[in-house]
């Protein structure tokens, strides 16, 4: 097999007869037996290094915490000396804490898959004779393909019959255009640039039609190999951009309070092996241990009940651009209006019904073999003529440059040329006009009457297209040079109405926060005709030609300001995208065409939809299963939930423990023993994560996703020292009852001290989720059940035999007296300083900047 590998690194050399030969197989493709094989041989055809992470490395990723490492080895090295039970169960805790880190993020991860399953990309194969469609993934090296435009190139392939193909592989070589694809023998010492007989992974078909030989898949291709060496990493979001600054944020906090606590144990002269394991015990506690879990969680649980609502999320960090978008561009077929082309009239170059122009615009639309599409479809369904008896005898397809198809038909007795397209590249075209009594003239004579035509069907809100034909010759197939002295025939009159409920989902996106600018290449009387008919008043359209005239800060300051940009080119939508984020905007853009992917790219937020070419689909984050902006909509208030619940779990989790470990660090200095024993702070951290755990489920106040919202680091940490120093405040109050007047020992002020952590931090969870008074935002059913389970677990624990193994004791009842007075003193100063704290910084939580 591994001869047979090197007799194919140089494919671009073989002929198709070779190649085959090779490959052990045949113009019919492979059959299905032969196919699974070859997946057992060579492997599913991907290019990542692992399909989904193993549940053991999963597993072992838990404790990748320097910290936690850290913890696990001091408590190895004081069972070596001396205590093996409290080693042992801080091993336990730390265990545990990792199971259940391990057990939602697998539970994220494994939702996740399955939902992928459901935007899955396809190509068309032959396979024992026969046009089947398989999953991308199930291609080996042996297939025949079949390819149009739009699709992914899903492997390296030889060229073994092509018409006017012409494929992108920017993604690959860094060409800005598509590069034309023949059949052909090459030399061997051809450079990969100019291997033009041969197609690679990485690229796609932007028009044309070929088939072809998979020659090498996955790893083993050329992109493959790129891609190993170079991971290409997707950019990251402002949300994983934050959670990493969190992250040194917390980090660095940590490093201070391990060395500065450990540092002063030992200048007090207590024992140094458990001044370092307190030390690293409250790095532990400070450290919010499950934040990893809690955001893969809340972000599968979103991106499930975002499933619900036809809206498949391929990339979860995208739901926290998808809640702070604030501009949305999309295309208006399908989302404005309702995405069924109707034939509205074929007229002459009078204006009025010419059945000839039915008739050849059926030939064109009927035959073509390229990229299905609409407007076809309609001129298909609006024809009940007689076929005539004609056959294809050639096709141009359309493509982004000529903006025109041109298929050469031909019965008994006729040969035609039939071109359809943009009137513009038609008139470009034609010398000669057809009138409708069969005359023909010069088109000098009629060509300003025909624009005049024209731009009334298009003030009138139809797209009008325009169609020539040309004698062709039976011996020659029609090519592109023949484009030229054509006649010009007449109109196509095509309309796509708007949906009857989309100005009122206009103005829901407008109640988010949501502009949106619709993109289009339809001409800018058709454009404002659709905005009016949607219920924008004098509507504010740039143009094509005037964006090439524009410098880049002028788009920078219209482009907010604009509602459509007509007789847009493929290559300037990345470019509005582009400049309307530079002005400071998240910015959606929702596209499903061949030439939407480099916008996919760029926007913060590619949405495609499931109907999409698999280029399209390919390039978005997010793929909706219903083309309907109302769907669009319903995902946006998700993912904002999403957010929201993210970043409750951040406030309550750094609030809690800053305040707790800022407690702890103070009490060791005056007291003669450790405030906590580092199992005790270990277990007070596991306790109030665990509730925590439920936040995915909480539910979310409507005023958190009424605007978008963005991460924001200089807020949290505002709210982390507020709530962290009023949390540090009501501790010291607990120490003043425990010393001052219980008169408690070691154990009874560290039992007295945990069970008023543990619920003060539980309890406060109540008041921290909601903007609004907590009594007026009520919890989500398992962060209630979860809450009161620990409050009854740790009001319990003194009294049960595990006490021992913690080292705590029973306490009087009294305590328990000063508890209550305490922790309700404590929310109710939450509540106020909460009130204070959003009326001087006026923001929802993490509202944009």
């Amino acid at each position: 097999m591994e001869n047979k590998a090197n007799q194919l690194e140089n494919f671009w050399h073989l002929s198709s007869v070779d190649a085959l030969k090779k490959l052990s197989c045949s113009q019919n493709g492979l059959d299905d037996q032969e196919a699974a094989q070859r997946i057992k041989q060579y492997g599913i055809n991907t290019i990542k290094a692992n399909t989904g992470t193993s549940a053991f490395l999963l597993f072992l990723s838990q404790f990748k915490s320097p910290v936690t490492i850290m913890l696990i080895a001091a408590a190895l090295l004081s069972a070596g000396l001396h205590d093996k039970i409290d080693a042992i169960i801080i091993l336990i805790i730390v265990l545990v804490s990792s199971l259940l880190g391990f057990w939602q993020e697998k539970g994220a991860a494994d939702a996740v898959k399955e939902l992928l399953k459901l935007v899955q990309l396809h190509c068309d194969v032959l396979r024992g004779g026969k046009k089947k469609e398989i999953t991308i993934e199930e291609i080996v090296p042996g297939d025949i393909i079949i390819l149009s435009a739009g699709d992914v190139i899903p492997g390296d392939c030889l060229l073994l019959t092509s018409q006017e193909l012409f494929v992108d592989e920017a993604a690959f070589t860094g060409e800005t255009f598509p590069v034309e694809k023949n059949c052909a023998v090459l030399p061997v010492d051809t450079v990969l640039a100019k291997r033009n007989n041969a197609l690679f992974m990485g690229s796609h078909v932007t028009s044309g039609k070929a088939t072809a030989l998979v020659i090498k898949t996955g790893k083993e291709t050329e992109f493959g190999k790129i891609s190993t060496g170079l991971q290409q990493k997707a950019p990251e979001t402002d949300f994983e951009r934050g959670i990493r600054k969190f992250g040194y944020m917390l980090m660095q906090i940590t490093l201070l309070l391990v060395f500065v606590i450990f540092a002063i144990n030992v200048f007090l002269h207590k024992p140094v092996l458990d001044s370092f394991l307190f030390s690293l015990a409250l790095a532990v506690g400070l450290t919010p241990q499950l934040l990893p879990a809690i955001i893969s969680v809340n972000l599968s649980t979103g991106a499930r009940r975002m499933a619900k609502l036809k809206v498949i999320v391929k990339r979860l960090s995208s739901i926290e651009n998808f809640g702070s978008m604030n501009i949305l561009c999309s295309d208006k077929t399908g989302t404005i209006t309702e995405g069924k082309v109707n034939l509205k009239d074929t007229c002459g170059v009078n204006g009025l019904h010419n059945d000839k122009v039915l008739q050849y615009a059926w030939f064109n639309a009927s035959m073509q073999q390229g990229f299905h599409n609409p407007i076809d479809d309609a001129i298909c369904a609006a024809y009940k003529g007689e076929p005539g008896g004609f056959t294809v005898q050639a096709e141009i397809p359309y493509d982004f440059l000529r903006k025109r198809l041109t298929i050469q038909v031909k019965n008994s007795t006729q040969n035609i040329a039939v071109t359809k397209g943009a009137l513009t590249g038609i008139l470009s075209i034609c010398s000669q006009v057809e009138d409708e009594k069969g005359k023909i003239t010069d088109i000098e004579t009629s060509r300003k009457a025909i624009i005049n035509k024209y731009e009334e069907f298009s003030e009138a809100g139809f797209r009008t297209l325009g169609i020539a034909y040309k004698p062709g010759d039976p011996s020659h197939d029609f090519t592109k040079a023949a484009e030229k002295d054509m006649i010009f025939l007449g109109f196509i009159t095509l309309f796509d109405p708007p949906k009857t409920d989309v100005v009122t989902t206009i103005k829901n996106l407008n109640s988010l926060g949501v502009s949106l600018k619709i993109i289009t290449g339809d001409n800018a009387l058709v454009a404002k005709s659709l905005a009016l008919q949607i219920g924008v008043k004098d509507p504010k359209i740039i143009t094509g030609a005037e964006l090439q005239k524009m410098s880049n800060a002028a788009l920078i300051h219209q482009g907010p300001l604009t509602d459509i940009f007509a007789e847009v080119e493929p290559n300037q939508k990345e470019r509005i995208i582009l400049m309307l984020k530079k002005g400071g905007n998240v910015v959606g853009f929702m596209g499903d065409g061949i030439n939407d992917a480099p916008a996919l790219h760029t926007a913060d937020v590619g949405i495609s939809v499931n109907t999409a070419v698999d280029v399209a689909k390919e390039a978005a984050d997010i793929v909706l299963l219903s083309q309907d902006l109302n769907v669009l909509t319903d995902g946006i208030i998700e993912g904002r939930k999403t957010f929201t619940n993210t970043m409750k779990y951040i406030f309550m989790a750094t609030s809690a423990n800053f305040g707790n470990m800022f407690s702890m660090a103070g009490a060791s200095l005056f007291l003669p023993f450790l405030p906590l024993l580092p199992k005790q702070i270990l277990l007070t951290n596991l306790l109030t994560d665990f509730p925590e755990m439920a936040i995915a489920t909480d539910s979310v106040d409507n005023i958190n996703i009424q605007s978008p919202q963005r991460w924001d680091l200089g807020f949290i940490k505002r709210f982390m020292i507020l709530f962290g120093l009023l949390s540090s405040i009501f501790d010291y109050l607990t120490f003043g009852v425990l010393l001052l007047l219980l008169h408690s020992k070691e154990k009874a002020f560290q039992t007295g001290w945990f069970v008023e952590s543990v619920l003060s931090a539980i309890l406060i969870v109540l008041v921290v989720r909601t903007r609004l008074p907590f009594f007026k935002s009520l919890p989500g059913k398992y962060l209630s059940i979860a809450t009161l389970f620990i409050l009854i677990l740790v009001l319990l624990l003194p009294f049960t035999p595990l006490s021992t193994w913690f080292g705590f004791t029973r306490l009087p009842v009294i305590f328990y007296g000063w508890m209550i007075v305490i922790i309700a003193s404590y929310l109710a100063a939450a509540e106020f300083a909460k009130k204070w704290f959003y009326k001087k910084y006026n923001k929802v939580t993490s509202q944009i900047k």
